[in-house]
C-alpha cells in the first residue's frame, strides 16, 4: 500500500501549518516553496482540505491558510482520508460482498485486521506531536 502523492503533499502542508502561531496565516506560495510542492497541485489540495474542514482559507492582502482547529485535534488519518478517501487495503475490507469467498476467506481477515491497525495508528498521531520538528533549510 502506498498513499498518493497528493496525500503526502497534504500531510506536508498540514505539518507546515501546524507550526503557525494562533491567528497566523501562511501564503500558499510560501507553503509550496518550503515544502517543494507544485503550486497548482497545492491549490487543489488546499481546496480539498478546506472542504473537509481541516483548514481555513482567506483571500486578499491579509489572506492565507491556517488550521481550522488545534493541531492536537487533527490526525494524520483526517488528512489522508480527506484526500484519498477511506483507508482500504482491498475492496473486501469495506464490503464482505466484494469478496467471492465472504467470511470464509482467510485473506479478508488479514486485510481487515491490518486496515483496522493502520486506521488506529494514523488516527492516534496528531500534528501537535510534531511541534518540535523543524525542517532543515536547504541552500
Amino acid at each position: 500500500m502506498q498513499i498518493t502523492r497528493q496525500a503526502d503533499y497534504a500531510l506536508r502542508a498540514m505539518l507546515n501549518l501546524s507550526h503557525l502561531e494562533a491567528n497566523e496565516r501562511a501564503a500558499t506560495s510560501q507553503i509550496a516553496e518550503e515544502e517543494n510542492i507544485p503550486p497548482s497541485f497545492l491549490a487543489k489540495i488546499i481546496s480539498q482540505l478546506s472542504i473537509a474542514g481541516l483548514i481555513h482559507t482567506s483571500r486578499g492582502a491579509r489572506g492565507g491558510v491556517s488550521l481550522s482547529r488545534d493541531a492536537k485535534d487533527i490526525s494524520l488519518l483526517d488528512v489522508v482520508e480527506a484526500i484519498d478517501g477511506p483507508i482500504m487495503l482491498n475492496e473486501c475490507t469495506l464490503s464482505e460482498q466484494a469478496c467471492l469467498f465472504g467470511e470464509d476467506c482467510p485473506l479478508r481477515k488479514v486485510w481487515c485486521e491490518t486496515r483496522t491497525e493502520l486506521i488506529e495508528k494514523l488516527g492516534n498521531i496528531h500534528f501537535d506531536q510534531f511541534a518540535n520538528y523543524r525542517r532543515p533549510k536547504h541552500n
